[in-house]
């Protein structure tokens, strides 16, 4: 079945998911080594953290623009430019540290040009699919996807990362650049496709972006998951600023303890991309999405209840399994309901509330922890998207009739 599946995929989605898989590795390894990097120059929490919004801010201020020029411009050749862009900012970055001259602001200037970039080929990645596979076959392409993020990503990366930085500070972000390089000949190896618009006359750059917002915002399904994701992602990060203090101090845990919950979040993503296609055509999409915005609403008030480890565990198991599970059915019902047009920009738009809420919860997490105690944003996590999900529960019953369920399971 797999095999036979592969197949209808085609050869270029095979490309593309090869290309999606290094690159994911690389991101990781990148994503464990920066903060022991900036480390290693100062141990100010400030400045640590400071590595972290560098690479998250590009997407609150260049988001829209990015999906803009992706509507415009030639997406396999956008992505195969912004992997060679990464790839060369890594390799800067690694000649920096071998002649001992590293500053925390130049880490900064590199990270800022990794998320910049990152904005262009994740909206172009995420556009270009539907010229790739069929319509029928883009919830099992989806899957695949997420799949490898979610073991490159999330499992495999992590400790190579550390690892290779315990052999030397430059060697994970040379080991980075070159799965870019990779990837980008990988898709440059995609047969060309077409444009997503035909080129002619544009209103501007502000038209086009604007063009794009409207459509997000007219449409009512993608309205409602937009902005449930949004809120979603405030509250998440807001209860998850503190959840390392959050382990130690309700849980009891050490710091293995508390890396090994966060392994039980991973697993549970690993389980929602192996079961996605499954659970989509037997519940349908709208059943899924709304026993989403439940499964948040109860994943906080679990955690604001217990002090047991394994009960934090097992919650974590099933909100990773259904964030996969949401992210599928949204990126493929966005893809089949949004013309190819305009889905460079749609997807940007969309993108900017999820960002943008997660940017505000992990400023705002720490304030209200320390204010109101250590679970005082799990609570309101908790009330929060219990209003979240009455308010979308009527939008949400148009999801079956746009987004049927897979033609192959996941």
């Amino acid at each position: 079945m797999r095999a036979r599946t592969s197949a209808r995929l085609g050869a270029d989605f095979g490309k593309l998911w090869t290309a999606s898989a290094v690159s994911n590795v690389g991101d990781g390894v990148t994503l464990t080594a920066g903060p022991l990097l900036v480390a290693s120059l100062s141990d100010d929490p400030v400045l640590v953290a400071g590595a972290v919004l560098a690479q998250q801010l590009p997407w609150v201020l260049f988001s829209l623009v990015s999906g803009a020029y992706v509507d415009r411009l030639d997406r396999r050749r956008l992505i195969v430019g912004v992997n060679l862009v990464r790839a060369l900012a890594l390799g800067t970055l690694c000649a920096v540290i071998a002649a001992g001259a590293l500053t925390v602001p130049l880490v900064y200037v590199v990270f800022f040009l990794l998320g910049t970039a990152e904005t262009v080929a994740d909206t172009a990645s995420a556009a270009l699919l539907p010229a790739v596979v069929a319509p029928e076959l883009l919830a099992g392409a989806n899957t695949r996807l997420m799949a490898t993020f979610t073991v490159g990503n999330q499992f495999a990366a992590k400790p190579l990362g550390g690892w290779l930085f315990t052999v030397s500070a430059a060697l994970p972000f040379g080991f980075d650049a070159l799965t870019f390089v990779v990837a980008a000949a990988l898709v440059s190896a995609m047969r060309p496709l077409p444009l997503a618009a035909p080129p002619g006359p544009s209103g501007g750059l502000r038209a086009d972006i604007a063009e794009g917002v409207r459509r997000l915002w007219r449409h009512r399904l993608l309205r409602t998951l937009a902005l449930s994701m949004g809120v979603g992602n405030l509250m998440f990060c807001g209860a998850f600023a503190v959840f390392v203090l959050y382990a130690r101090q309700r849980l009891g845990l050490s710091e293995v303890g508390y890396g090994l919950l966060l392994t039980a979040f991973a697993a549970g993503g690993l389980l929602g991309t192996l079961t996605a296609g499954r659970l989509w055509s037997r519940f349908g999409a709208t059943a899924l999405l709304r026993a989403g915005l439940l499964i948040e609403a109860a994943t906080h008030l679990v955690l604001a209840l217990t002090t047991r480890p394994w009960v934090a565990a097992a919650i974590l198991v099933v909100f990773g399994t259904h964030a996969m599970v949401w992210g599928v059915i949204v990126v493929t019902l966005r893809q089949r309901a949004v013309p190819g047009g305009l889905l460079g920009r749609v997807t940007s738009a969309y993108a900017l509330l999820d960002v943008s809420g997660a940017a505000l919860g992990s400023l705002l997490g720490g304030v209200v922890a320390h204010a109101l105690g250590i679970t005082a944003p799990f609570w309101i996590a908790a009330g929060t998207m219990l209003v979240v999900l009455a308010v979308a529960w009527r939008p949400l019953g148009r999801a079956d009739a746009q987004a049927p369920g897979p033609a192959v399971a996941g």
